[in-house]
């Protein structure tokens, strides 16, 4: 009888201690944001809260489970009856999709820790077209001035786009100066009119049938905005591909009866003085069947300038020259990378390395 009574007595003690102390009541423990635009910034939501104890309440301790949530809170003891409130902000900066953050708190209350939460869904920024368009050409922008629409088949049409943006407050009219002399590049030389921050496209179409190159080409086309034509750099764009002969429909007795080119591999010009130029000629033999045809022969260098055979019949020689300007070369060896494109189908490009020197 006598526990009986002294537990009692314990439990009466603990009610009437838990009476005495402060008891936190939330009007809401979780918050929705919902939807919210990355590029809008932080967002805010208050959780109010009342001491309904009998003693007053201190929060010791608010935290989040993660940095991009921060909150603040009521310092100060709430008495009894009063209310306080912790509010919290979450930055959704760099931080796309879903999200749910848990805020833990610490105080006095007969519930010693409480959790509230947040959480909704981040939409990500878009990108401003300055952070891609960042190539000035006149009053518009672009990512990039050239456009390389790669390997192109002879006899086949392609086509590419390079976009350009309107970053300006007014709109523009937007046109494109071509040069007659690339009359195998089409494109839409008049277009609409382009708005503040639209983006716009300029199309471009490689007519292999309308040019007898082989081999890398380019060709160049001009912006003009508003009318105004000017014919440099700035407002230059570059179309670049490169045109090969298709060979892959050829018959087993066609590859019997092809040309084969027949040239050494290395050249040595000879020496020449400065300032001038000079002609070096080199045989080219045909060990094949067939007419041996020179499409082109190219280099990298400028100053070399290349004179094509007519066909070579089989078993036959042909002399291509090659004009080696010396003017502004200091004195020395040089080599020059030299390309035959011909229609042999195994060796379509033939690489023949060009020595010489300046005395």
């Amino acid at each position: 009888m006598k526990k009986i009574f002294a537990t009692l007595c314990m439990a009466l003690t603990a009610v009437a201690v838990m009476a005495q102390q402060p008891v936190i009541t939330f009007e809401k423990i979780e918050h929705d944001f919902g939807k919210i635009n990355e590029a809008d910034g932080r967002v805010t939501t208050v959780f109010s809260f009342k001491n309904e104890g009998m003693a007053p309440l201190v929060l010791s301790n608010v935290r989040a489970s993660c940095g991009c949530t921060t909150p603040t809170w009521t310092k100060e003891p709430v008495e009894p009856g009063q209310t306080g409130s912790i509010t919290v902000t979450y930055n959704p900066n760099g931080r796309p999709g879903r999200f749910q953050k848990t805020i833990t708190i610490t105080s006095n209350a007969t519930e010693a820790t409480k959790k509230l939460f947040i959480k909704g869904e981040v939409i990500p920024k878009q990108a401003k077209p300055a952070n891609k368009y960042n190539i000035p050409v006149g009053e518009l922008s672009m990512k990039t001035k050239s456009l390389d629409l790669g390997t192109i088949n002879k006899d086949q049409v392609k086509q590419g786009e390079l976009e350009y943006a309107n970053l300006s407050q007014a709109e523009h009219r937007v046109e494109l100066a071509t040069n007659s002399a690339d009359a195998f590049m089409i494109s839409n030389t008049t277009l609409n009119p382009v708005k503040p921050q639209e983006i716009g496209k300029f199309v471009f179409m490689f007519d292999t049938k309308k040019t007898k190159l082989y081999g890398p080409v380019e060709a160049y086309a001009y912006v003009m905005v508003d009318g105004k034509k000017e014919i440099t750099d700035a407002f230059k764009l570059t179309v670049k591909a490169d045109i090969v002969e298709d060979f892959s429909k050829m018959t087993t007795e066609q590859k019997q009866q092809a040309p084969i080119i027949e040239a050494a591999a290395t050249l040595n010009a000879g020496k020449f003085k400065a300032g001038k130029s000079y002609k070096y000629t080199f045989p080219i033999k045909n060990i094949g069947v067939n007419a041996l045809e020179i499409r082109r022969i190219y280099s990298t260098d400028n100053s070399l300038l290349f004179t094509l055979p007519k066909a070579i019949k089989s078993g036959k020689k042909g002399a291509a020259n090659i004009t080696i300007n010396t003017k502004g070369l200091e004195p020395g060896s040089y080599t020059r990378e030299v390309i035959v494109i011909t229609n042999d189908y195994q060796n379509p490009r033939k690489k023949i390395t060009l020595n010489w020197t300046v005395e």
